[in-house]
């Protein structure tokens, strides 16, 4: 597979009577994109602002990310999710770079849902403060979510990729300030000098706890708790194959831009040829049931031994339950004789006391931590806030809280906030964005 991405980078975001793109300045016509996010009827009511890096604002409950992109030649952005099913990882994407579409609720933040500030002390704790963001704020008729503590969020999310792709639409005629080419040899068809370098495997374990469908990661549309591992092209995952599900306290999911853009697979991109063989992508998954669990590490061993990896990268999305399949596949690809290196947050608590992962094994010898997700901290007032504060303070936010004996309610009267950085949106993922880490003493 070759997959040729045009970057076109956002330096500013203005609203205007037509969208297009010019000189690095994004100008959207929000009458048009409200009619895009308003295609779907469950949508009661929208409006768009723009948040810039060093705004004084203040954004909550924010469900999704996604970058702007189309696709040339046609087709879905990402297939089997907002169009019909293709090869993502082959031929010509245009991104617009520096900037993300953020889809966010107008009230009745979930279990899921997060905080971003776009400048202050808030704004350390997540990537997407650096960022021009595109921000959607919308409610919806879904009345059977509104206080529970699990959303599927589904007509925000889909509306947000749709203005993504709408947005992403205004280059298409244009040249790209760059273009990325990523592309990988057969693995029986690459050269002595390649086959001669420590050859490695990422897996990548999408977030999949939910039995009912609507929730967890889709990849090509297909729910990952009704998957097994499968070996894929690292450029379907860049290429929109793989979306965000809407389950996973926030710091630690990965938002659809995260999977779009992927850190880590991106540097493994860089190194192939020069220290590494990199041989693909396992996709697996990270559901409930111990057999489940048992099961896909066998499934990522066998396809890791079977390609002939050397070495392994482990990444779990969240952390908690999933920390039993993240050991198992370790302990799985160790006993294949795969060395093995896992990327994982850590839930330590407020008083830092705790075990960071639910289970451990010796033979996990080599993790790298993003950094705690119970750090509390505390936010002052901000000017603007797009959104609602109120979302922040239920017991059902992963980070946040109603009252607390001691520390009172989450968010505050005069509107500064004290809550775990679990709510910040997407801070402690281990893609890698976080600017946290975990040292030994």
């Amino acid at each position: 597979m070759k997959l040729e991405l045009g970057n076109f980078y956002v330096k500013d975001i203005v609203f205007g009577s037509e969208t297009s793109f010019k000189d690095g300045l994004l100008t959207i016509s929000k009458e048009e994109a409200l009619k895009v996010v308003k295609e779907d009827a469950h949508i009661t009511e929208a409006e768009l602002h723009i948040a810039k890096p060093g705004d004084k604002i203040r954004i909550a409950p924010v469900k999704e990310a996604i970058e702007p992109r189309m696709r040339v030649g046609g087709g879905p952005v990402f297939p089997g999710v907002t169009g019909d099913l293709m090869q993502a990882g082959n031929g010509k994407t245009l991104a617009l770079k520096n900037c993300s579409v953020l889809a966010v609720g107008k009230h009745w933040g979930g279990f899921q849902d997060g905080l971003i500030d776009m400048s202050g002390e808030g704004a350390k704790y997540t990537y997407y403060s650096q960022l021009n963001n595109i921000v959607l704020v919308a409610d919806t008729d879904e009345d059977f979510e509104k206080n529970e503590q699990q959303k599927k969020n589904k007509a925000l999310r889909w509306a947000g990729m749709r203005l993504a792709e709408y947005v992403g639409s205004c280059v298409k005629d244009l040249v790209p300030e760059e273009t990325e080419v990523f592309e990988l040899d057969s693995m029986t068809k690459r050269t002595d000098s390649v086959n001669d370098l420590p050859s490695v495997v990422l897996v990548l374990q999408f977030q999949s706890q939910m039995e009912a469908l609507g929730y967890n990661d889709l990849v090509y549309g297909w729910d990952t708790n009704r998957m097994l591992p499968t070996l894929m092209h690292p450029n379907e995952i860049l290429d929109g194959a793989v979306i965000s599900g809407s389950f996973m306290p926030c710091s630690s999911k990965w938002s659809t831009y995260d999977i779009q853009n992927f850190p880590v697979l991106r540097r493994l991109y860089k190194e192939h040829g020069k220290t590494i063989n990199f041989l693909g992508v396992i996709t697996s998954n990270l559901n409930v049931a111990m057999e489940q669990k048992e099961r896909s590490a066998l499934f990522v061993a066998q396809i890791a031994k079977t390609i002939g990896a050397e070495s392994a990268i482990v990444a779990e999305e969240g952390y908690g339950n999933p920390d039993a399949d993240f050991i198992a596949c370790i302990v799985a690809l160790e006993d294949a004789g795969v060395k093995t290196v896992g990327l994982t947050p850590e839930c330590t608590g407020r008083d830092g006391k705790s075990q960071p992962l639910v289970t451990l094994d010796e033979k996990a010898d080599a993790i790298v931590s993003a950094g705690d997700v119970s750090q509390l901290i505390e936010l002052p007032p901000m000017e603007t806030v797009l959104g609602e504060l109120d979302a922040l303070k239920r017991d059902g936010l992963a980070g946040g809280w109603a009252v607390d004996e001691i520390l009172g309610p989450s968010v505050r009267e005069d509107g500064s906030i004290i809550m775990e950085n679990n709510s910040m949106f997407c801070g402690d993922q281990v893609v890698g964005w976080s600017p946290k880490t975990v040292k030994e003493f």
